[in-house]
Order: structure tokens, then sequence, then C-alpha cells
């Protein structure tokens, strides 16, 4: 029996390649066949978790909520480090300063992240903006979100903190945040589905052990974490309280 494993299509492209080196790592670490789907947007992967072709996932803070409450997954890790959050960018020329300056009308543009995206909307409040009054412009990355900015096709964008820190000075330099979101406890995390629960244990070890070796630390780093952290039930009970709560 194979088992799938996928990751949150929000990690930039240049890290292809390294998911699929550690899921080589992976498998030979733990002994078990393990099959590598990298899905092209959040539609395709939901898809796939619908139909069961996902037995262990990088999930983003969005769906593992789902994935925890309804599909019977357990979250066993996290990236160490800071806890997922977003910005709300402008070309550096608008003359918005703030989020209230915002009018009516504006088109957003943003990916089908559906945590960024959501946050995002509660980040608009304040202008009194929603889905009624602002246009999505839909995105397949956030380099082409900040793209829609700096061409003037878009007069604001949503994307992770990460995702605007991976942008180049240059293309930092022509755009503003205009407010960043201080959730601090929501984190993507590392799931595995009720066929992998019997191997909980080890997967959990190795993980938690990845950082011992140089070799396993170049991984990590490549993959843009520090070390997997050990991740309590209640901590993520808590961080999916705060989403359901956000969202309600």
């Amino acid at each position: 029996m194979s088992f799938n494993f996928t990751v949150s299509p929000s990690f930039p492209n240049e890290r292809i390649s390294d998911w699929y080196i550690f899921n080589t790592w992976m498998q030979r670490k733990l002994g078990l066949p393990i099959h590598l789907t990298l899905h092209d947007d959040f539609g395709a992967q939901r898809q796939a978790i619908a139909a069961g072709q996902v037995d262990m996932i990088h999930a983003n803070p969005f769906d593992a909520s789902l994935l925890v409450r309804e599909q019977g997954f357990r979250a066993i890790a996290r990236p160490e480090g800071s806890p997922d959050e977003m910005v709300i960018v402008v070309a550096a020329d608008n003359p918005a300063l703030c989020i209230p300056d915002l009018p009516a009308g504006i088109r957003i543009a943003c990916t089908d992240d559906p945590c960024v995206n959501t946050i995002g909307r509660i980040l608009l409040e304040p202008a009194n903006l929603d889905a009624g009054n602002t246009r999505e412009l839909r995105r397949e990355t956030y380099i082409q979100v900040a793209k829609a900015l700096l061409r003037g096709d878009a007069d604001a964008g949503f994307m992770p903190v990460e995702a605007f820190d991976g942008l180049s000075s240059l293309v930092r330099r022509d755009l503003r945040v205009l407010v960043t979101s201080q959730i601090q406890v929501i984190h993507h995390v590392f799931l595995i589905g009720p066929a992998l629960l019997p191997h909980a244990e080890a997967i959990t070890h190795l993980l938690l052990s990845m950082h011992h070796t140089g070799k396993e630390q170049a991984m990590l780093t490549a993959l843009g974490a520090k070390r997997w952290q050990a991740l309590a039930q209640e901590d993520v009970e808590f961080m999916i309280d705060i989403l359901s709560t956000l969202t309600s």
C-alpha cells in the first residue's frame, strides 16, 4: 500500500524540488512507500482530500481545521519559528497610507489561499470593504500578485509575510505594507491521516530529530524551516477555535 503525501500550494515554486528530496529521504528513513503529489492550487488539493487521496500533508491553518475536525487527521509537528501572518500591500505611490484610506471599488490581487484571503478580508473591515464593494483578481503566485500592483492592474494585494519578505529588494522598494496581521497563534502544521496513525510515533520522531545532522538541517533550510517542533493537541484545537471565530 502506498501512502499519499502533499503540501499546501502556498510555498514558493523554487522549493518544489526540495519537497521531492524531503519525500525521498522520508521514505528511506521510514521504510514506507510514500508518494508525493503537489497540486497546482487549493481547489485541486481540496478535491484530492475529499476523494481520500491524502494520507499526509503539510497543511495551511485553514485546511488543518478541516482535516482535524472532519477527516480524523492528527497534527504531529509544525515548523519552528514565527507564526503565519499576512500583509495587505499597495504600490509605493498609492495615496492610501492606512486601511481606512482605501476606497470602495478597489481591485484586490490575491491567490486562492483561503487562509490568507480570509484574514485579508478581516483586515479590510476598518475601511468597510467587503466582497460586495471590491473586486478580486486571482493570480497563481504571490510574485504575480506583486506584479499586478506594480503594473497598476490592482490597487491592493494579499500575501503572507514570508512571501512578501521573499520578494527581491527592488520589488519590495516599490511596494508599501498597509497592515500586518497580529494573530500570533496560526501556523502551518504537519498532519497524518487515519491510514498512517499506526506509524505516528515513528514519523514524529523522525521529524523532531531531523535538525540533528548537518545534511538534514540543510534540507530543512531549503524548505524554509529551522526545525520541526512538537505540537500538542490542545495547541491545535486552540488554533482551530481561533480560525473558527475569525470566520464566523
